[in-house]
């Protein structure tokens, strides 16, 4: 029987890639090349790559310089996909030093004008386990529970869920209430409701009691997806 090593990650999915004819330095001259068609594929090769266990990280400043600054949304989409699977702690479990530059561009993310670019990175964010990448977002994140669109809301309550899960007040000391007072006391939108219900279910049980309390009257007129 073999060990795993420590370090070893799983993947869930395997892609294929039928074409296993480019590497990474092919790739890493399509990054550097200019062209946003040519940096889609090139991005998209990478994931393949990652996907099926190859180590990529060696792009990782060629995508800092030459991916991170496009506006195009197919491939900022693809960059968060190579930034969720790239590695970003040492053998020492500490964060690596250069992951610091993505925080900028994921705040930029959180800001943007495009509400389809927030709603990605928030959706992101909740599959991000570093509270070094966490901690300086989360004034940006709650800010969009207020967001106009109801597709940044509700990544906004389910990312707030997944920050809250898993550094629970150290990262967000008020998230129960604030979702209680604040989020539920106004939402309109089904399924953004239904996520902050099911964190105050997880996280605060007797505040998810008296919200349902209050909404006793409404009850039957809920919809199915707030009633399951």
């Amino acid at each position: 029987m073999v060990l795993a090593s420590s370090n070893e990650t799983y993947c869930t999915v395997l892609v294929s890639y039928g074409d296993k004819s480019f590497n990474g330095n092919q790739i890493k001259e399509a990054l550097e090349g200019g062209k946003e068609k040519d940096k889609r594929e090139a991005m998209k090769k990478c994931v393949y790559m990652m996907l099926n266990g190859e180590d990529m990280s060696q792009l990782f400043m060629t995508i800092v310089r030459y991916v991170l600054p496009s506006e195009d949304h197919t491939i900022q989409k693809l960059l968060l996909l190579y930034l969720e699977q790239l590695q970003k702690k040492d053998t020492q479990g500490k964060l690596l030093p250069e992951m610091i530059l993505i925080c900028q561009n994921l705040r930029n993310n959180l800001q943007h004008p495009n509400e389809y670019l927030r709603g990605v990175t928030l959706r992101f964010l909740c599959r991000i386990k570093e509270l070094e990448i966490l901690e300086p977002l989360i004034p940006s994140i709650l800010s969009n529970l207020e967001h106009r669109h109801s597709f940044v809301r509700r990544a906004a309550a389910m990312c707030v869920k997944a920050i809250y899960d898993l550094f629970g007040d150290q990262l967000l000391p008020d998230a129960s209430e604030m979702m209680l007072e604040n989020f539920l006391a106004s939402e309109q939108d089904v399924s953004a409701r239904r996520n902050a219900l099911l964190m105050l279910c997880t996280t605060a049980p007797d505040l998810a009691v008296q919200y349902l309390l209050s909404q006793l009257d409404q009850l039957p007129s809920w919809p199915d997806i707030l009633q399951l």
